[in-house]
């Protein structure tokens, strides 16, 4: 090996040593500032939560003060406590800055006091002592303290967005260094391959002039010629291996980089572009540019081939991270890519090519999005269960004064019918608030082990007159027991609704397929779908051959009264309600679709555990009774309500507004034989825990509740606690009848009414 190319050699490895140490290094960096960023993240949202509970707490305070009722009351003492833990969250965040930490033991007191100032105003307002309330108001205490809290939560906030965004800032320098070194490695070593193969071409001439020019002297030469050949085979050797190497290292790249010349000509790719942008060498740009169009990520807006990377750099651009969208014409997924480029220069300093490197960032950006949507799902489900219960009660008023009003009415015909026409509406109401209240995860469920297949082939034999002849259905059943934990009826309702739309995409008829599998979903799959834990999952699926969805309609196919039908022909409330049970019962729930091509929804349930467990058998109800019913409701229109109803079936009734009142007519020997009681009630206790006192002092006592809203002391997880009974508002005369007889009878909880 000549001199030459030892030094060629030797410089390409150096350079390669150089570049993989320097990779190695500022991916190690990228990760402590992601690590970073994503801490300063979390301190935000602490920071966020923080506030929303001093927030709440004020907020509840001021709607007792106005108000007087024991919802707000309850809703400040849950803020109240919430708050001392997430200050200790806080905290225990902030421990590296002590700043920020001596900043959070300064607010913690102002924070205590303002609280303490609240309660002290609600007490006297309870009290009906205004003169402790004007002395409280006149210090003007309050308000100046909630103003420095608010200052010294907002300095938190500014100094950890500095924070963050430094450790962005910093990040994405680390990126750019990153990515520079390894273009400028690809150019170098690029330059050295050609280096090598000149050199060695040099060589061979040189050699060849030799012999013709020293043919005399060939005997006396040959043993130095063939040692010099033997030279020559050791460079080749060697020259071969670095080649591998470098030829191994670009081709194993994950990014993938264009060598293209001044035409737009692919001079060089490595099978990472071959993969992500389907091209390779001998294609050229342009041509390949007709095969998709590209668009800017921030505003869609479709760019021109002069505003191209490729043509950006051929103009002498230098740029890093320039992220565009890549939608193909064949409708393949749409890609996002994050490219870099330099141009390439001769010796005169003139444009000869350019190197451009792109990193598909479409699954990051797929995961940001589906996060996205999941938070906006969550937060309109919590906007949803919020108004639940105060509509409820005055739906039970409404509907049961109605129903009773149409019996009334049965000699004036022109009466009865616009009184049925209320009735329905308000039926149709409670029925959007009960579609509502799955969406958002609110509902009662009743969960056991369910043989899944054993299911699916009944709901099947029930979807047959549904669907209609022109729908052929199928089942795919996994072998075997496959065995889930949920509340049956609701996975009825979901298959049924799922199937439904189906046939509406199936105008010209088509296939249904009903399949179960067991799964497990890994780390992988969990970190690409955000709000999934991994582990094993019951997978039943639901694949029809219709007209399938737009990327778009997927992404608010679980939007409440978000619909494709027309008007009149679908509430879109059909798989927001899938969405609730799958979600409330600790599972996933994933739409696969292709316009076309049909659609296949999975639900991934819970696995069971432990053996089946059989449905109670339900007692047969009457129509009304003797015994004498306890009444907590502080609703005095249901109040009203409920007591003329009982008595009409021929109960007696005693009633309390709150549990204090409860309490006192127990103490005063007050007879009944069934205490339904309200959930949310005033008076210092739950329903539920009026329930549990009153069950201490009369063993045996028989309880049925009832709720417009089911996030409260019944309901664990939204299911439904052993042995409870509930009767759900809005409800009608005869569920009212028909749930007080099964309480008095000790039926099963499974038959509670909605």
């Amino acid at each position: 090996m000549i001199p030459s190319q030892r030094v060629i050699l030797a410089a390409g490895l150096a350079i390669l040593l150089i570049i993989t140490a320097a990779s190695i290094g500022l991916d190690l960096k990228s990760r402590a500032d992601t690590a970073w960023t994503n801490h300063a993240v979390e301190v935000l949202k602490k920071i966020s939560d923080l506030r929303l509970l001093v927030r709440r707490a004020e907020s509840a305070a001021r709607g007792y003060e106005l108000y007087r009722s024991q919802t707000f009351n309850d809703e400040f003492a849950t803020a109240r406590a919430q708050i001392a833990p997430s200050l200790g969250d806080l905290k225990r965040a902030v421990r590296d800055n002590p700043d920020q930490v001596a900043l959070v033991e300064a607010t913690e007191p102002l924070i205590k006091r303002r609280i303490d100032i609240a309660a002290e105003a609600m007490r006297l307002r309870a009290d009906r002592d205004e003169a402790g309330i004007a002395a409280l108001q006149g210090k003007a205490e309050g308000r100046g303290l909630m103003e420095t809290v608010t200052s010294n939560l907002d300095r938190l906030t500014a100094d950890e967005e500095e924070l963050l965004a430094a450790r962005a800032a910093d990040s994405r320098r680390t990126g750019i260094v990153l990515l520079g070194i390894d273009v400028a490695g690809v150019v170098l070593i690029l330059l050295l391959v050609g280096l090598l193969l000149r050199e060695t071409g040099r060589a061979r001439v040189a050699l060849q002039s030799t012999l013709h020019e020293t043919k005399a002297a060939n005997e006396a030469l040959e043993a130095a010629v063939a040692e010099r050949t033997a030279h020559l085979v050791t460079a080749h050797d060697e020259l071969r291996l670095s080649v591998n190497v470098l030829q191994s290292t670009f081709h194993s790249m994950a990014e993938a980089v264009l060598v293209i010349d001044e035409k737009g000509e692919v001079l060089l790719s490595n099978p990472a572009a071959e993969r992500t942008l389907v091209h390779r060498t001998g294609m050229n740009l342009q041509t390949m540019r007709e095969r998709a169009t590209v668009v800017t990520k921030e505003d869609g807006t479709v760019l021109n081939f002069d505003e191209l990377p490729s043509a950006r750099v051929l103009r002498g651009e230098e740029f890093d991270e320039h992220e565009i969208v890549i939608l193909p014409n064949s409708g393949s997924p749409t890609r996002h890519l994050v490219v870099s480029g330099r141009p390439m220069r001769d010796g005169q300093g003139a444009i000869s090519g350019a190197v451009l490197v792109y990193h598909d960032a479409t699954a990051s950006r797929e995961t940001e999005r589906q996060l996205h949507q999941s938070q906006k799902l969550d937060a309109i489900g919590k906007l949803t269960g919020g108004v639940a219960h105060d509509f409820n009660n005055m739906l039970t008023v409404i509907s049961g004064n109605t129903e009773t009003l149409v019996s009334e009415l049965k000699e004036q015909p022109e009466p009865q019918r616009v009184a049925k026409l209320i009735l329905e509406a308000a039926d149709r109401c409670a029925e959007l608030i009960q579609h509502l209240l799955a969406f958002a995860r609110k509902q009662p469920l009743r969960p056991r082990n369910v043989e899944i297949n054993a299911a699916l082939t009944d709901i099947a034999k029930l979807l047959r007159p549904t669907l209609g002849e022109q729908i052929q259905i199928e089942t795919a059943l996994e072998q075997g027991a496959v065995t889930s934990h949920i509340d049956p009826s609701r996975l009825t309702n979901a298959v049924l609704n799922m199937a439904i739309n189906a046939r509406d995409a199936m105008p010209g008829g088509g296939k249904l397929l009903l399949e179960t599998h067991k799964v497990e979903l890994d780390e992988a799959y969990a970190q690409a779908n955000p709000g999934v834990v991994p582990g094993p999952y019951v997978m039943v699926a639901v694949s029809d051959t219709g007209t399938g969805m737009s990327k778009e309609i997927q992404e608010q196919a679980f939007e409440p009264f978000f619909t494709t039908k027309e008007v009149g022909k679908g509430s879109g409330l059909g798989l927001s309600m899938v969405y609730g049970f799958v979600r409330q019962s600790g599972g996933h729930i994933k739409i696969y679709s292709e316009l076309g091509h049909g659609t296949t929804i999975k639900l991934y349930l819970p696995p069971g555990q432990g053996e089946m467990e059989a449905a109670g058998p339900v007692a047969a109800p009457s129509g009304g009774g003797v015994e004498t019913i306890f009444v907590v409701e502080d609703d005095n229109l249901v109040r009203t309500f409920v007591t003329a109803q009982l008595e009409s079936l021929g109960y007696k009734t005693i009633a309390a507004a709150d549990s204090r009142a409860a309490l006192a007519l127990v103490d005063r020997g007050a007879a009944f034989d069934l205490l339904f009681t309200d959930i949310v009630i005033p008076g210092g206790m739950s329903g539920r825990e009026l329930a549990e006192v009153i069950t201490k002092r009369r063993p045996g006592l028989k309880v049925l509740f009832t709720s417009g809203y089911t996030d409260d002391a019944v309901v664990q997880q939204g299911k439904l606690g052993e042995g409870v009974r509930l009767l759900t508002k809005p409800y009608r005369r005869n569920q009212l009848a028909d749930m007080i007889r099964l309480a008095l009878n000790g039926g099963s909880a499974d038959a509670a009414a909605s």
